[in-house]
């Protein structure tokens, strides 16, 4: 890409954020910086520096700051184009969350109002594209849902880019849209390649530019291409570093490339910021919710379940916040707390939580059938372990009812990875573990999750059981190369080894796990003899 030699990089650094808080009052923030954003419009000269800002906040996903800001933007300056196209693009999460009936229509009208604003040709082509995804459904397409906009929102994107080869946040933005309209499934990766290919060369030419490190990180954030993220990774943080979501990104390759201690480092940060933020009534806490969500994550990996505890408890205190978010962790702290540490009676008691929350209750339901079909127990449990198999297909059903596809997917995986542990407790193991397997291979072929337990491990974990070791041990490792430095996979990689007698190959994952969790007070069985052996 050609740089435009007319183009001056302002540095989004402001050293006091003056924000009206619901007393009246304002707060002051000091030394925020969101990165380095050069968006040129035709606008007034005494918007710019606030409409640069909220690019920035785009850029770092701090959506609901940059809605204010293009407001503002838009008050100030009422022949602004721009700053209708600005608040539209805030309410585009183009990643999650995507726009409601209601929210289309107001944007289109938004849009409607700044395509009849005077702008440049540049100016026209970016409202347009934008235009493109919130506009009605064209006639005879009553199935223009999500994807079909995104889609077309990106190929007009492109268009903007190859007119404007030298302006910058149009090949950012292009990037960004291919990630947003890949389509469900995909197992080529080929959009996610194609925007990286074109963030990695303005990278190489601004490096503080934050959302070409952040899409970077989304492009790379499979366990196929994570490697290649972790330069993006740990610049990201350092590039924008009073916003939550950019503190928090870097752990999504950290996790995937087992960095347990950056992962936790970073989500502490991002905690931090958002407790900060929110208290000045910037932004919501969201934020705060996904970064605990990998926090626990990592802290599992690395022997500290005490800090899990402690991360659990908090959660009822920080419910008024956002109780969607808040059903969510509960169900997935504390299921995934008991099924890593094998805690089978627990995870099979869990109580499903009261109120509209079907994809908390599935995962709680997907704990309850495992505990129960691993706690060994008898016919009572297996028959428990059933009968949550069944609830998951119950919200399943619920979710496909209300179009909810995405969600109804992930809820399926779910039933699919439970019923195999029921069809085990039943002496069906050869079932279990052909569903597991098919299971696997779906899941290492899209990607598995950053934060979960991969069904790979689940399948090498039930061959383990029914003393199968060798084919166990190639499982674990298969599991190992897609999602290293993980406790269960280390630790069952090495129990397997050493059922075959492989003393030599334990030993070399035992180490793995002691350095894994070092520091770390846990007395897990597995962690203690990793230790004992480290000693030797």
């Amino acid at each position: 890409m050609m740089r435009n030699p007319h183009a001056l990089l302002v540095v989004v650094l402001f050293t006091s954020l003056r924000l009206l808080a619901d007393e009246g009052h304002h707060h002051s923030m000091t030394a925020e910086e969101l990165g380095t954003v050069h968006f040129q419009t035709s606008c007034s000269p005494k918007v710019e520096g606030d409409f640069n800002r909220g690019v920035a906040l785009l850029h770092s996903f701090w959506y609901e700051e940059a809605e204010k800001t293009f407001r503002k933007v838009a008050k100030d300056d009422r022949k602004c184009a721009m700053a209708n196209w600005g608040i539209a693009m805030s309410q585009y999460h183009q990643l999650w969350d995507y726009p409601d009936d209601k929210l289309l229509t107001e944007d289109d009208a938004l849009l409607t109002k700044a395509d009849k604003m005077k702008a440049t040709p540049r100016e026209q082509e970016y409202i347009h594209a934008l235009h493109i995804y919130f506009e009605k459904a064209p006639k005879g397409k009553s199935d223009y849902d999500h994807q079909a906009r995104a889609t077309a929102y990106s190929e007009a994107m492109e268009q903007v880019a190859l007119h404007h080869a030298d302006d910058r946040e149009a090949l950012v933005f292009y990037a960004l849209s291919l990630l947003a309209s890949q389509p469900p499934h995909d197992t080529t990766f080929v959009q996610r390649k194609k925007a990286a290919a074109i963030l990695e060369k303005v990278f190489a030419e601004d490096p503080t530019h934050p959302g070409v490190a952040h899409y970077l990180i989304h492009s790379y954030d499979k366990p196929q291409l994570a490697q290649y993220g972790l330069n993006a990774a740990r610049s990201y943080a350092k590039i924008a570093p009073a916003a939550p979501h950019a503190l928090h990104m870097p752990s999504h390759i950290f996790a995937r490339l087992g960095l347990w201690q950056e992962d936790i480092d970073s989500n502490l940060a991002s905690i931090a910021a958002t407790r900060k933020t929110t208290a000045m009534h910037m932004g919501d806490a969201g934020h705060q919710f996904h970064a605990m969500d990998y926090l626990v994550y990592a802290y599992l990996q690395s022997g500290r379940e005490e800090k899990v505890a402690q991360e659990i408890s908090e959660l009822d205190g920080i419910k008024s916040l956002d109780e969607d978010e808040w059903a969510y962790s509960v169900a997935k702290f504390n299921g995934i707390y008991d099924l890593e540490l094998h805690r089978w009676d627990d995870a099979a008691k869990l109580e499903p939580l009261k109120g509209d929350h079907r994809f908390p209750n599935a995962m709680i339901y997907f704990a309850r059938a495992i505990g129960s079909a691993r706690g060994g127990k008898g016919d009572e449990a297996r028959a428990e372990a059933e009968k949550d198999v069944a609830e998951i297909e119950k919200i399943r059903l619920s979710l496909m009812a209300d179009k909810k596809q995405e969600a109804a997917d992930g809820v399926a995986r779910m039933g699919k990875e439970a019923g195999a542990w029921a069809a085990f407790a039943e002496s069906k193991g050869a079932d279990g573990v052909k569903v597991l397997r098919a299971v696997s291979d779906e899941e290492d072929a899209e990607g598995s999750e950053q934060a979960g337990i991969p069904a790979r491990e689940m399948l090498a974990a039930m061959l383990l059981q029914m003393n199968r070791p060798e084919e166990a041990l190639a499982e674990y490792q298969a599991s190992l190369k897609s999602n290293p430095g993980r406790f269960d996979g280390l630790a069952g990689a090495a129990a397997a080894a050493e059922k075959l007698g492989k003393q030599q190959v334990a030993d070399g994952y035992y180490a793995l796990l002691a350095k894994s969790c070092a520091g770390s007070s846990s007395e897990r069985p597995e962690l203690k003899r990793a230790r004992l052996i480290a000693q030797k």
